[in-house]
């Protein structure tokens, strides 16, 4: 800021967004302040160490070293757009195409997982020559307008829906049409799918697209039944659409089992479109979608290039190729699926001690603690949840709500969460749920 007036523009504005109830705050109650990252922890400015439960964009930490030195000395030679050669675009796309489906060998850099499944959104109108979208109930896919309206966790609060979006049943086996005690939950809900494309196409509608996250987070941390991603794109590729994964929380080994959660459908499952975000620069701004020769193909045919200004650019593509390699050499998609596996095991030891934890569902370091007020019902305990993180974050942990309920405690922390991490975050967990049921007691449930 170089002037008396800017800086008090900057600041009328910056003053404006912070008292906007658009513009929020985690904790606004009692904001913190945070100076510092690293690893998986966080520092406000009197030095606090808090554990990051929350953050999924620094994915290999925060303030990882051989990425901050990557973007660091990229930056010292150059940084422009991709109208040019250069290998570290080229690299970089050699590299992720190695973790994907040999299908999936078309690439395109963009600057935000919105930006992604956009682009998805015109790749898939442009190949099949249509325009409608099957997406899953309280799905949330981006903030830009396109995608707002291919999100009912937005657009229900919005212009509502519109006739060329089609909703399908979230595929929930704890709360949904379909629980555990079905003998086929995967075929029941693709069944919907079915439907809900049966019935637009007796409206004269045609499909275009079938867009979801691959664990739908914003739902509420929901695992598919497996099985179930197959037995939709069957559908949907029937009705003439193409099946677009949206790994931009989920993917980059996440899950442990796999590189990418897609991949827990079953190994012969192949997305058209995948779109990637967030964890792929670590904080820094980059993001891909990939997809097929076929699709690129048709989109080409258009005669109309595609360009992004800063989309794989040298800087962009030599974070994202200094994150493949953390990933590689530290081995932390084994470490969640190490990591993770003991989280669900003392968090299942939570459950069975505190009757408001109904149901913990997560792979990897992907994990949901849904806390119910009645067994039977499985009513959201929404007031509880938030009550818990506010306390949680007192003891210097930061943990997060979602869920149509916001009853979901959900846990998606950098890829360097410790075992030791662990143990004293369900330590200060279970300490907490025991207060609350020795003095809050404001549910059925603890009661």
């Amino acid at each position: 800021v170089d002037s008396p007036f800017r800086l008090q523009t900057w600041l009328s504005t910056f003053s404006a967004c912070l008292h906007s109830s658009s513009c929020r705050l985690f904790f606004p109650e009692d904001p913190i302040k945070i100076v510092r990252g690293q690893g998986q922890y966080m520092y406000d400015e009197q030095g606090a160490e808090y554990i990051d439960c929350i953050n999924n964009v620094a994915h290999v930490g925060h303030c990882h070293p051989l990425v901050v030195q990557a973007a660091h000395e990229q930056n010292q030679v150059l940084n422009t757009n991709s109208r040019y050669l250069h290998d570290n675009i080229v690299d970089f796309a050699q590299r992720l195409s190695e973790t994907l489906p040999e299908e999936l060998c078309v690439f395109y850099f963009l600057n935000s997982g919105s930006e992604a499944n956009d682009l998805a959104l015109r790749l898939a109108r442009q190949y099949t020559g249509h325009w409608d979208v099957v997406v899953l109930d309280h799905a949330y896919h981006g903030h830009l307008s396109s995608l707002i309206d291919i999100s009912p966790y937005k657009f229900r609060n919005l212009d509502g829906q519109k006739e060329w979006v089609h909703v399908a049943p979230l595929p929930d086996t704890y709360r949904g049409l379909y629980r555990e005690d079905h003998p086929n939950p995967a075929e029941a809900y693709a069944s919907e799918v079915k439907r809900v494309v049966s019935s637009a196409q007796e409206q004269g509608r045609q499909i275009a697209a079938f867009f979801a996250e691959s664990l739908p987070s914003v739902g509420g941390q929901i695992i598919p039944p497996a099985g179930y991603f197959p037995e939709v794109a069957e559908h949907i590729r029937k009705a003439g659409g193409v099946f677009v994964a949206d790994e931009i929380q989920v993917g980059f080994g996440r899950v442990g089992k796999h590189f990418w959660a897609f991949q827990l459908q079953g190994e012969d499952f192949v997305p058209d479109i995948v779109t990637m975000g967030k964890s792929i620069g670590n904080g820094h701004p980059v993001a891909c979608v990939a997809t097929t020769q076929a699709v690129a193909r048709a989109f080409e045919a258009t005669g109309v290039e595609y360009f992004n200004t800063f989309g794989g650019s040298p800087v962009s593509c030599a974070v994202g190729l200094a994150v493949l390699d953390v990933l590689e050499k530290e081995q932390l998609q084994a470490h969640a699926a190490c990591v993770g596996s003991f989280l669900m095991e003392l968090l299942g030891q939570q459950k069975a001690k505190h009757p408001i934890i109904g149901d913990i569902r997560g792979v990897g370091l992907f994990i949901g603690v849904d806390l119910i007020k009645d067994e039977a019902t499985r009513t959201p305990a929404t007031e509880e949840a938030d009550y818990l993180v506010s306390r949680l974050k007192e003891n210097y942990i930061l943990l997060s709500t979602d869920g149509p309920g916001r009853n979901v405690l959900k846990f998606k922390p950098p890829m360097c969460f410790s075992l030791d991490n662990v143990q004293h975050v369900v330590a200060k967990l279970d300490a907490i749920l025991t207060d609350m049921e020795e003095k809050v007691r404001s549910c059925e449930t603890l009661r």
